[in-house]
C-alpha cells in the first residue's frame, strides 16, 4: 500500500502582481498555482478556481497533492487548480499592427475602476504589462499588441507562466466591461502551448461569449506575429452584486 504526501511550499505574493487593490491579479496567481502542478511541462490544461481574493505581501501556503494544487491562508482556501481535458474555441488571429491599432479604443482608457492592475493597468512601461484591448472593427473582439517587457523574467532570464496566464485573463473581462465597469475573475482554465520571450511581440486576442445572471463569460487567445497560437483560455467572471 502507498500513500500520497502533500507538499507544501510558503507563497508570498508581491504587490507588484496586484489586480484589485489589496489582492492579487487574478490571472497571474491562477497561473502561479497551475505551475505548482506541471512546473515548466505543457502538455494539458489547468482550470483553476478563485474562491476568495488572495492578499498580498502575505505568507500563504501553496500545496500540491496529486492532481490538485491549492493555495490557502490559514484554513481559508484561496486557489484551487486541477488538471482537466479541455478543448478551447479560439479567438480567431488579429494581425499584430491591427491589434496595437486597436488599443486605441481600450475602454479603460476612459474609466478604469483598478489602474493599478499588473496586467491591464495604467502601469509604468516595464512595471506592468499594459496589456489594453480595444474593438476589432468588422468582428466580435478585441486585441492588443503586446509588447514583452524585459523586466518580467525569473533570475534564469525566463518569462514564467504566470504572466502569460496574467495576459491570458484581463482581456476576457474587458471583451463585456465599458468604461468604469468591472467584474472578479472566478474561473480561468488555460492551456499554455509554447514559451514567450522578453521583448517579443504578440497579439492579445479576447471575445465575450455569454452571460448568466451575474456571470460573464470569454474566451482569449495570445499569438505570435506569424498567427501561432501561443495559449488560449476561457473565464468566468462574477460581477458585483447590486444592493438590495
Amino acid at each position: 500500500m502507498t500513500t500520497t504526501s502533500e507538499l507544501q511550499t510558503v507563497l508570498t505574493v508581491p504587490a507588484r502582481f496586484r489586480g484589485p487593490e489589496g489582492s492579487a491579479n487574478g490571472g497571474w496567481i491562477a497561473g502561479t498555482v497551475s505551475e505548482a502542478l506541471h512546473g515548466a511541462r505543457h502538455d494539458s490544461a489547468v482550470e483553476v478556481t478563485l474562491h476568495a481574493p488572495t492578499p498580498l505581501d502575505t505568507e500563504l501556503s501553496l500545496g500540491h497533492l496529486a492532481n490538485t494544487a491549492t493555495l490557502t491562508h490559514g484554513e481559508k482556501l484561496l486557489v484551487e487548480a486541477i488538471t482537466v481535458a479541455e478543448e478551447f474555441d479560439v479567438p480567431d488571429f488579429v494581425p499584430f499592427n491591427e491589434a496595437a491599432k486597436a488599443e486605441g479604443g481600450f475602454a479603460g482608457l476612459a474609466g478604469h475602476a483598478f489602474p493599478g492592475c499588473f496586467a491591464c493597468g495604467l502601469r509604468d512601461p516595464g512595471d506592468g504589462l499594459r496589456i489594453f484591448p480595444g474593438p476589432v472593427p468588422g468582428t466580435d473582439l478585441i486585441a492588443a499588441g503586446w509588447r514583452v517587457p524585459m523586466t518580467i523574467t525569473d533570475a534564469d532570464g525566463v518569462v514564467p507562466d504566470a504572466i502569460l496566464w496574467a495576459a491570458l485573463d484581463c482581456p476576457t473581462g474587458w471583451a463585456h466591461f465599458g468604461p468604469g465597469e468591472f467584474a472578479l475573475l472566478g474561473r480561468l482554465t488555460a492551456r499554455i502551448h509554447r514559451r514567450i520571450y522578453p521583448g517579443g511581440t504578440y497579439s492579445v486576442v479576447a471575445r465575450a461569449t455569454g452571460r448568466e445572471g451575474r456571470k460573464l463569460f470569454g474566451e482569449s487567445a495570445v499569438y505570435e506575429t506569424d498567427g501561432t497560437l501561443v495559449a488560449a483560455a476561457k473565464a468566468t467572471w462574477i460581477t458585483p452584486a447590486q444592493p438590495a
